[in-house]
């Protein structure tokens, strides 16, 4: 089971977690902070992130895929794509595509 750290604040379980407009969505529940700056840090294996924008996400272990518009992306190995339009992404083995339209690609 994942733990899913959201600004330091942590939460036990999660699969799949959602960022739209300032929201932070893990499997259904929301668990937006009061802050703006949004930062997701995961330790063990979740299915897919997906973040309009985030300062980073930072995931301690699997990942299916990961995809932000706007934040940076560090990760183990990944089952499916990263996709970051204006992020650095530092990543394990990916089976599919890495692509980021702004930032740097780096792997581990």
């Amino acid at each position: 089971m994942a733990t899913i750290s959201v600004n330091g604040v942590t939460y036990s379980g999660g699969r799949s977690v959602t960022i739209t407009n300032g929201r932070v969505i893990v499997d259904g529940k929301d668990l937006t902070p009061d802050a703006k700056d949004i930062r997701i840090e995961v330790s063990g294996n979740v299915e897919n992130i997906t973040a309009d924008a985030c300062n980073s996400i930072t995931v301690n272990g699997a990942v299916g895929e990961v995809s932000t518009q706007s934040g940076d992306v560090k990760c183990g190995d990944v089952a499916g794509f990263v996709s970051s339009m204006s992020g650095d992404i530092d990543c394990g083995n990916v089976r599919g595509n890495v692509k980021t339209m702004s930032g740097d690609i780096s792997h581990r």
